[in-house]
């Protein structure tokens, strides 16, 4: 079966490609690079041609809110209407758990834009609402630093492996779409400020990490419903612990 991966030079993305391969599939990685472009179009029928599946794992490469709106809306026109006129029979989006409840975030109504763009293309769907992956613990550090020391909340999160979404959303392409949307987290819960502590001790980064519930997440404002999947999520194999311990520098 042909599944184009728009992103699929990406981590997650090329995680994805490659376990589809293994499984038997033409994987299309589909990215600029590769010369496939959902925001001016170029190269995005010739890629579509003939593709069962759309796994989109694209991500605005800015933050800021108008650039991030007009990516989500320009990106999801166009590949949607691609795959109307190549008879795509699913699209699967990543997606990030909290959007609906995160909407003070211009990055997070851009993400609810592509969502609600997909629920109305008329092409079956699986929206995939992922938790923060482990490796951006070093970005959500880097966001809290103020001076010497790195202030961040004490708000629950639930991340997960870029390895497990990689599989994750293997298994959705697979299978028929849901229409609707599912939730995937690794298997560890614990406040973002002590995670990012045991993350920051295990790379020998010394800074201090202080704890304060007013600390802004990406603009946010979060408390211990935010970032956390609902009841029947996925959850992922790869343990917190297990995933440090490949962190530590070697000696």
């Amino acid at each position: 079966m042909k599944i184009v991966v728009i992103g699929g030079t990406g981590l997650i993305g090329s995680k994805l490609v490659n376990i589809l391969h293994s499984r038997g599939h033409e994987a299309v990685a589909a990215a600029p690079n590769t010369g496939v472009n959902t925001i001016t179009g170029e190269g995005l029928a010739q890629a579509l041609s003939g593709a069962a599946v759309v796994v989109d794992v694209a991500n605005s490469p800015s933050f800021e809110e108008k650039a991030v709106l007009e990516f989500f809306e320009a990106s999801g026109r166009n590949l949607l209407a691609a795959e109307k006129v190549a008879g795509v029979r699913h699209h699967v989006a990543l997606s990030i758990v909290g959007t609906e409840r995160l909407q003070g975030s211009g990055y997070f109504r851009g993400k609810m834009l592509q969502e609600t763009l997909i629920r109305a293309s008329g092409v079956p769907f699986t929206i995939v609402h992922s938790t923060q992956f482990f490796e951006f613990l070093g970005s959500i550090a880097k966001s809290g630093v103020k001076g010497e020391t790195i202030h961040l909340s004490s708000a629950l999160i639930q991340p997960i492996s870029a390895d497990d979404v990689a599989e994750q959303r293997a298994a959705v392409a697979l299978s028929a779409p849901a229409n609707d949307m599912i939730e995937i987290a690794g298997p560890d819960r614990a406040p973002l400020a002590d995670l990012v502590r045991r993350y920051l001790r295990t790379v020998n980064d010394t800074r201090p990490v202080a704890v304060d519930p007013k600390a802004l997440y990406f603009g946010i404002e979060l408390d211990d419903t935010s970032l956390v999947p609902s009841d029947g999520f996925r959850v992922g194999s790869v343990r917190l612990d297990s995933w440090l311990e490949q962190q530590q520098p070697a000696t």
